[in-house]
């Protein structure tokens, strides 16, 4: 029985790039038998449907269990359509999204990051969706209100999951909230860290306030690999300092997970992978966009989909993984790493390994 992938396609560059991953998973490549169902998600259909178009698509992937999206443009008017990532992530229950950097060979990282840094962060809650208004004082001034919440469940799942990635990638998890200007609010979360350190006493942990946090990602904190639990709006920020130092923000993948309820093993009932970053309107149609994101959250993908029981998955997303990171290594790059590739160029090296290591693999 196939594996049903919903197909989430996006608007400008993004749209490009998701095209660029989909040759991945084209069965000649990874011998894998998918089912890919697309959504439009680009503005233009998003503005046409009322958003309707986000809200099936976030039921099929329900259904589905994985989803793969492109890059799409949240437009700034309040009365516009929003953002569909906060629809999609409200809509599957998402509590978790995970961002890891890591070294890309043949590039330089910044401060002499070598070790791979995940930020775990809240898929929901704090300052996205927050309800926002404007009063005028007496005095004439003008004053505007947001009211931000986060919940104790979203807490635990970041706080727990952190400790698990670092198990799984022998790091320590370091960071943190600023919980000290903020004990009721922010607190939650560190008091949720401080609980899943009890849990795994064999984790070292670090916990830093948010701003100490930033300074020792650039001054020597990252010495091992690093796991920084976040709520939403600092992980969102943090993944933007995170990703460029190991040289572009398009070098890693985004994972959004949501677990079934009452689940203590935290095991993912429904996984979106799409890119980090934007759609870079100014790079459309040139061919010359860093397609490693994409294709990286491709990978991803696919690992999990052998976690939750698709056989044979987890060899193709391996074969993926490498295959990125040893085209870079022999010099196959695009113009953002200091490359002449273009983005078709990069994926077609990385396809050509892709085989390569199947077939030799599945020789031994």
């Amino acid at each position: 029985m196939p594996a049903r992938i919903i197909v989430l396609e996006g608007d400008e560059t993004g749209q490009e790039l998701l095209e660029q991953s989909l040759r991945l998973l084209d069965p000649q490549v990874i011998g894998l038998d998918l089912e890919l169902e697309h959504y439009d998600l680009s503005l233009e259909n998003r503005r046409r449907t009322r958003n309707e178009v986000v809200e099936a698509a976030a039921q099929a992937m329900k259904e589905a269990r994985f989803g793969l999206k492109a890059a799409t443009i949240t437009p700034e008017g309040k009365d516009d359509v929003g953002s569909p990532n906060r629809i999609l992530r409200e809509a599957i229950d998402g509590k978790v999204i995970i961002r890891t950097g890591r070294r890309i060979p043949g590039v330089t990282p910044v401060a002499g990051v070598h070790y791979p840094i995940a930020v775990v962060r809240m898929a929901v809650g704090d300052a996205y969706g927050a309800k926002q208004w404007r009063e005028t004082e007496a005095d004439g001034d003008e004053i505007a209100f947001r009211t931000e919440r986060i919940s104790r469940s979203v807490c635990r799942a970041v706080a727990e999951f952190s400790f698990r990635t670092a198990q799984r990638i022998h790091g320590r998890v370091y960071g943190g909230p600023k919980w000290t200007v903020s004990p009721i609010y922010e607190g939650m979360l560190k008091e949720e860290m401080d609980e899943a350190s009890e849990r795994h006493p064999d984790i070292p942990y670090s916990p830093v306030l948010i701003d100490a946090t930033y300074a020792g990602l650039i001054s020597g904190g990252a010495d091992a690999p690093l796991v920084i639990p976040a709520l939403n709006r600092d992980g969102d920020c943090l993944s933007d300092l995170v990703m460029p130092m190991f040289g572009s923000i398009a070098g890693a993948e985004s994972v959004l997970l949501a677990f079934n309820d009452d689940d203590d093993e935290y095991e993912p009932r429904a996984v979106m992978a799409e890119a980090p970053h934007g759609t870079a309107p100014a790079l459309m149609g040139k061919d010359i966009a860093n397609p490693m994101a994409m294709i990286l959250a491709t990978a991803a993908l696919l690992h999990y989909a052998e976690e939750l029981g698709f056989q044979g998955a987890d060899s193709a997303s391996r074969a993926i993984y490498e295959s990125v990171l040893e085209a870079t290594a022999t010099g196959v790059r695009t113009p953002d790493l200091g490359g002449h590739a273009s983005t078709s160029e990069f994926t077609s090296e990385t396809i050509a390994r892709v085989r390569t290591k199947l077939d030799i693999w599945g020789s031994l």
